[in-house]
């Protein structure tokens, strides 16, 4: 056992093999085709939020134009979100029967299905089969992305999960910025919101071009399952990890939805909220590139973990409570402190397993059942603001939620193994 000083992918080169055959293409060949590889799992990445975030950018003029009813509404906003829940489970037995990269393949080829089906019209029908349709089927396959992500890169890129790790959860959140922020120029500039959302169809379309070549040359057979393999589901760092996961992905989404609101509740105009909220996310993408390289470089992610629970509960309770006038404080600690909590949920997958396969079950795991709870929290938050009249109740939820993520952090990041 190496001491906790030194970089935490060092001893992984027997347990995780890097696919370097030796009969195979030259060394530089090889590095080059894994350069390529960790690019397409960036851009991966970079498509997984413009579902959620692209919608709400339009939201007023698709319900207007589109004529949807409220209830239309409210399942087109959680159905995805719900669906990463339902769909995690099943991508670690696909991606053993088909291979995880023509899993990821096929998930892009639906993801960028379903951004061209959002928008059309259907004759009689309107606008509302297909919003539910393509809805449904980006969520679906963000899901299956979601999960198999972090078991490849643990896969492929051993020696440099800090590295990866903070480059495909920086796209993500990236991703989620991108669709709030281009969406509704383009609808400016085109004058149709249906535009606007097939916009978002280009993106994933040239990713599933580029990343055809590597999925087709791993070929068709995933990898066999290991001898002895673990079940996350009996572990308790599994279910530590997963808890932890469940909390984070509470604050994560509550802050998605309700930050704007929080600001704009306590005085602050559209405008301004909008340039806070937009820096926050700037914060966030800072914090979950940093995060996974420090968490990987110890074997002990105990305090970092606690650390990032505790600012991301801290700070989404003063956005509510604190002075006004350092509401930029408080949303920056909020934003730097739900980036590095969601990178440091997610490497978890990677620092608390031993092999690929573990990771890849590990992650569907912590994923369906951490988007399936952690959603509530979105809802909790507007019955609370529905039955008070106020947002205080949920920055004290809040602090309760960031309290239990640290503890439960703390827990997840000790330096034990699924399976032991």
């Amino acid at each position: 056992m190496t001491t906790a000083g030194k970089t935490y992918g060092q001893d992984h080169s027997a347990s995780v093999a890097v696919r370097d055959d030796p009969a195979g293409p030259p060394r530089a060949a090889s590095r080059r085709m894994l350069a390529y590889m960790g690019i397409c799992l960036v851009l991966i990445g970079l498509n997984l939020r413009t579902v959620f975030s692209s919608f709400a950018a339009v939201l007023p003029e698709v319900t207007a134009d589109a004529g949807l009813p409220a209830w239309a509404v409210m399942v087109l906003t959680t159905v995805p979100v719900t669906l990463l829940g339902v769909f995690a489970p099943l991508a670690p037995a696909l991606a053993r029967r088909f291979g995880a990269e023509r899993v990821l393949l096929g998930a892009m080829a639906v993801l960028t299905g379903g951004l061209l089906l959002r928008p059309v019209e259907l004759p009689a029908a309107g606008h509302l089969p297909a919003l539910l349709a393509g809805t449904a089927a980006c969520g679906a396959a963000i899901s299956l992305c979601n999960v198999l992500l972090p078991g490849v890169v643990k896969r492929d890129f051993p020696h440099r999960l800090g590295l990866m790790g903070g480059l495909y959860t920086t796209a993500i959140c990236a991703s989620a910025a991108l669709g709030a922020g281009f969406t509704f120029p383009v609808f400016r500039a085109t004058g149709q919101w249906t535009a606007a959302l097939w916009f978002w169809a280009l993106p994933a379309g040239v990713v599933l071009l580029l990343f055809l070549p590597p999925a087709l040359r791993a070929g068709p057979g995933g990898a066999p399952r290991p001898a002895g393999g673990v079940s996350v589901w009996r572990s308790a760092v599994a279910w530590q990890v997963t808890a932890f996961m469940v909390l984070q992905a509470m604050m994560s989404f509550s802050v998605f939805a309700w930050l704007a609101p929080i600001l704009r509740e306590r005085g602050v105009d559209g405008g301004t909220a909008g340039l806070i909220v937009s820096a926050s996310i700037v914060l966030q993408m800072l914090g979950s590139l940093f995060a996974p390289a420090l968490a990987t470089r110890f074997r002990d992610q105990r305090a970092i973990n606690t650390v990032v629970a505790l600012m991301t509960g801290g700070g989404f309770a003063l956005s509510i409570f604190g002075p006004a006038d350092f509401l930029w404080l408080w949303t920056g600690l909020l934003g730097l402190g739900q980036g590095s909590l969601t990178a440091a949920a997610l490497t978890l997958i990677m620092v608390r397993t031993r092999d690929g396969h573990t990771a890849a079950h590990l992650s569907g795991m912590m994923q369906g059942v951490g988007y399936g709870l952690g959603s509530s929290g979105t809802l909790l938050v507007g019955q609370l603001h529905q039955s008070t009249g106020s947002f205080a109740a949920a920055g004290v939820l809040f602090l309760l939620v960031g309290s239990l993520a640290a503890v439960f952090g703390y827990r997840a990041g000790r330096d034990r193994f699924v399976g032991d």
